[in-house]
């Protein structure tokens, strides 16, 4: 069975675009997943089709009412729904949390507008995220970004090598990559690379995540547990980076 995906927004141009581009559009085009986006206008009250308010207490801004976001999530839920609110304040995105959504059968975003949305919003969700400490105007640009993570980790979606050995798949950075032109601007392609011996350009690979991964983010180090070989190419790849004496 395919992927389901709604998004509800109040501008769906802003979701429709890039998620008809590339490899979403391939992937929905197979059937493997299927994305609708939904104008939570529809849901508006009045002849104006109102979705906001001005908050209680005062302040600048609009807030996303609680019963709108209601009659949405009322007609779109279902059993196996689960319901995601991207927020600043949410849980942070990260590829562990890209699969666990991609084993889900059917998923709703919330893209919240303005100030955001009524606190009450929040009980009917079952899981809020953030794509980093920093503010967007709305969540739509959220949406998209774990969307399109989510939605290439599916069978059949990309070529299953590429999820696997790329960036994070294993808790590290990807290791560097090359092609034609084999020297450019006085730089060569590693020698080991065209040497044809798959077990020492395994090895190179593991060592140079490593090594981007210690230079780079070492905090996805903090904590990971390290095979026996992980930890003597560390070793090394530290050892090289120590100032030498003079």
């Amino acid at each position: 069975m395919p992927l389901e995906v709604d998004v509800l927004t109040l501008f769906p141009p802003m979701v429709e675009g890039p998620l008809a581009e590339s490899i979403p559009a391939r992937i929905q085009e197979h059937g493997i997943a299927t994305v609708r986006v939904h104008d939570l206008r529809h849901w508006g009250l009045g002849r104006h089709r109102t979705v906001d308010d001005y908050t209680y207490g005062g302040g600048a801004g609009m807030v996303l009412r609680v019963d709108v976001v209601a009659a949405a999530l009322a007609e779109l839920r279902r059993p196996d729904t689960t319901v995601v609110l991207l927020d600043p304040g949410g849980e942070v995105f990260c590829q562990p949390i890209a699969h666990e959504l991609a084993q889900a059968s059917h998923l709703v975003f919330l893209c919240p507008r303005y100030e955001g949305v009524d606190e009450r919003v929040r009980a009917m969700c079952d899981r809020e995220l953030s794509i980093g400490d920093y503010v967007l105007t709305g969540g739509e640009l959220a949406a998209l970004v774990v969307i399109d993570a989510v939605i290439r980790l599916l069978p059949g979606a990309i070529d299953e090598a590429s999820t696997a050995e790329e960036s994070f798949s294993g808790g590290l950075l990807e290791y560097p990559q090359y092609t034609r032109p084999p020297e450019f601007g006085g730089v060569g392609v590693p020698p080991v690379l065209v040497s044809g011996h798959h077990e020492q350009v395994r090895r190179w690979r593991l060592r140079e995540s490593l090594r981007r991964t210690l230079e780079r983010r070492p905090d996805l180090l903090a904590g990971r547990p390290l095979s026996g070989e992980e930890e003597r190419l560390l070793a090394e790849v530290r050892a090289e980076s120590r100032p030498r004496d003079a």
